[in-house]
């Protein structure tokens, strides 16, 4: 059984105690790589689960390979974070594969997925819905997370442990048709092989294909102004967006500006032409306003050393209260721009004057004297509050 050897990196092994984690572990140790082994305990099968332990426990100890354990309440994590329990295990398995990682200062983390697994992978991916992404399945490399059996079928898993005369315990759960993979397995699979004995072979190369073919798509995609269901799939593919929104976005390609879709994560705005993504924020940041005011004598002239920005605003201190609070635009919000010296003007429209986006409107900062705007930070202060040759007080602001 072949694989990319690891040598000269210091590689965690995922053991279970199963027939693949137990090959991917000999094999490593075989090619004389600097390994430790990781094992998770959900305390989800019982004894079964306690089985496991002992038999990873026995054989790093056999193999002279340090073993670290986890044990996990999975059941209640589930509970909390109101998923799955396929994915509560995972999300804790990964968690503490990555803490273990940075506290033993190791290269990788080594998982044993192998090319029956990314068979099943690919068709789970399908049946669901998917798109490019989906189709390249499991990727041999995913940051610090490394595949090293990805293209070794399980027949070759069992023929290699049998050769080294290497046992293995068998997961009980495996066998129940109570998730979508097993019933892959165990069904669909062995029909597939029916129809054509390589199906598995098959359908990982494909898998394998797609995920080559990605960097090349995706360097396309971004230089392109092109909008296609595919483009839009996989621009929004983490940000929670489902089908029928794509399909919506995609037929109102060409709609009103303005329009804004939401998933429970992020808000896609339509902008003359554009589509602008961005997360929703959990939190309101509240950006600091420095207020300082200083006496002058001649206060044109002290302006007239300054290095006059958008981002600093200077204005007659004893035509406004303070201290100045922050807050976003409200409906119908009217200031006079410096420079225009006769009536008022709707923020609304002097931000659309600016050519700012709807996302960028509303996280708009406005300093205020008693709910009267005196400057629309960053971009232009109220004429009414400006600096005249009668100032003796100068506020300078700044975010």
């Amino acid at each position: 059984m072949k694989i990319k050897s690891y040598k000269g990196k210091k590689v965690l092994v995922a053991l279970s105690g199963g027939a693949d984690s137990v090959a991917l572990l000999r094999a490593l140790h075989q090619q004389g790589t600097h390994i430790e082994a990781l094992h998770c305990n959900f305390h989800l099968r019982g004894e079964e689960s306690n089985r496991d332990e002992m038999f990873v426990t026995k054989l790093c100890q056999k193999l002279c390979i340090p073993l670290h354990i986890k044990h996990f309440d999975t059941l209640a994590y589930k509970q909390k974070q109101g998923i799955s329990l396929e994915m509560a295990a995972r999300e804790l398995r990964y968690r503490w594969f990555e803490e273990m990682r940075h506290t033993l200062n190791a290269d990788f983390v080594a998982v044993a997925h192998h090319r029956d697994d990314q068979a099943e992978t690919l068709m789970l991916n399908l049946i669901r819905g998917t798109g490019l992404r989906g189709l390249a399945g499991m990727l041999p490399q995913n940051n610090f997370i490394i595949r090293p059996l990805l293209e070794v079928s399980k027949d070759e898993i069992l023929n290699y442990l049998e050769g080294i005369e290497q046992d293995y315990v068998t997961d009980s759960t495996n066998l129940e048709r109570d998730a979508q993979r097993n019933i892959l397995r165990l069904d669909v699979i062995p029909l597939l092989k029916t129809i054509n004995h390589n199906a598995v072979k098959h359908l990982a190369e494909a898998a394998k294909h797609v995920a080559e073919a990605l960097p090349y798509y995706e360097k396309g995609v971004s230089q392109s102004h092109e909008l296609s269901a595919t483009t839009l799939h996989e621009a929004l593919r983490d940000c929670g967006f489902n089908s029928a929104q794509e399909a919506d976005i995609l037929r109102q390609a060409d709609g009103q500006s303005g329009a804004i879709y939401e998933s429970a994560t992020h808000r896609l705005l339509r902008d003359r032409g554009q589509l602008i993504l961005e997360a929703k924020s959990q939190e309101n940041n509240v950006p600091t306003l420095h207020q300082t005011i200083i006496n002058v004598d001649d206060a044109i002239a002290f302006l007239r050393l300054q290095q006059l920005t958008p981002d600093r605003a200077y204005l007659d201190a004893d035509k406004v209260t303070t201290p100045l609070s922050l807050r976003h635009p409200q409906e119908g919000d009217r200031f006079q721009p410096f420079g225009m010296t006769h009536g008022t003007k709707l923020v609304s429209d002097f931000l659309t004057d600016l050519h700012l986006n709807r996302f960028q409107k509303e996280q708009q900062w406005l300093a205020c004297s008693d709910n009267n705007i005196v400057w629309i930070c960053n971009q232009r202060p109220d004429h009414r509050y400006r600096v005249t040759e009668a100032t003796r007080r100068i506020l300078i602001l700044h975010l």
